[in-house]
């Protein structure tokens, strides 16, 4: 069996082994593939059987010009990058990554969220940069600290990631709300309060996304939306980029409605030069990162190689197009 994987090195850029992969069939490991040039990504599908991917769509087009495929196995839990519909009607399983990064993306929630309140890297460089030294204090400091005992953490979804952002949130003395289409017995036994999504807007100190990307979230962030938040209301997503209208946001950011932003994510990655986020007031943007802890990395190679053995064997599992 033929098995290429499109896009690797992000998933192991040399600190993981594809050994489980080699051992169920000829592989080929390409570290990147074009996501645009669809003569580049053909061209490494080439005949193999079974395509591994992360990133590179597989369309339609690509589908039709690779009749040797008999399954999409994707390196992660989103799979809008291959056409589904398409993948069915050949009788082809796709197969995803349901659940791998939840303790390491709602660490990265907190982590984004303490670096607001702080700015840490922001001062060890402005104390490497000698201006300690060289001050006439004992100690300074560039941003107003912040602390988070008593202030209002609110959910926009309460899904597994969410119950361990809220575990820490309480940690830290915070009170948790949440809006979710579904209550669940950990939220309720963690003291998670669930609201209204008018009333999450409302009474949210720091508001955190961590829902999947869904038709009626699509740019749920946006200009109406943000004037229901309080004055000075933090924002965090490390989920989708499509939830927030970034304009909007940028405008909120620069005239201090929103006290700050910490993002993990864009609604067009890699972020675009005209992105106005890149130039908006109190504005953290890291590169898509919160998922790539390497143990979260193993569990999804972990996963990729259970999902390849179990269709060889002829009961593909973890499918999504059925």
């Amino acid at each position: 069996m033929r098995i290429t994987v499109l896009d690797g090195y992000t998933e192991n850029p040399g600190d993981l082994s594809w050994a489980g992969l080699e051992a169920l069939g000829e592989l080929t490991v390409y570290d990147r593939t074009s996501l645009t040039d669809e003569e580049e990504i053909v061209s490494h599908i080439g005949n193999a059987e079974i395509i591994v991917t992360n990133k590179t769509p597989v369309s339609r087009a690509v589908l039709e010009r690779c009749p040797g495929v008999r399954l999409i196995a994707v390196l992660a839990t989103g799979y809008n990058v291959v056409d589904c519909a398409c993948a069915r009607e050949r009788g082809i399983p796709v197969c995803n990554v349901p659940v791998y990064g939840t303790r390491s993306v709602s660490q990265f929630a907190i982590a984004l969220l303490l670096e607001v309140c702080h700015h840490i890297g922001h001062h060890s460089r402005t104390v490497y940069d000698g201006k300690w030294q060289n001050h006439e204090d004992w100690c300074y400091w560039d941003y107003p600290l912040i602390e988070l005992a008593g202030k209002t953490y609110g959910l926009l979804g309460c899904g597994n990631i969410g119950i361990h952002t809220a575990e820490i949130a309480k940690a830290l003395g915070m009170q948790v709300i949440a809006y979710d289409a579904r209550e669940t017995e950990a939220g309720h036994a963690l003291g998670v309060e669930y609201v209204t999504l008018d009333e999450l807007f409302a009474r949210s100190d720091v508001l955190g996304l961590q829902m999947p990307l869904l038709p009626f979230n699509t740019g749920i962030i946006n200009r109406e939306t943000i004037a229901k938040m309080k004055d000075g209301v933090i924002i965090i997503n490390n989920s989708r980029g499509q939830m927030v209208v970034e304009q909007d946001l940028a405008d909120a950011l620069n005239s201090g409605k929103v006290a700050a932003a910490a993002l993990d994510v864009v609604s067009t990655e890699p972020i675009r030069e005209d992105n106005p986020l890149l130039k908006a007031k109190n504005c953290i943007i890291t590169p898509h990162m919160s998922w790539g802890a390497r143990e979260s990395r193993q569990r999804i190679m972990d996963c990729t190689v259970e999902n390849v053995k179990a269709f060889l064997e002829g009961a593909p599992i973890h499918v999504v197009n059925p």
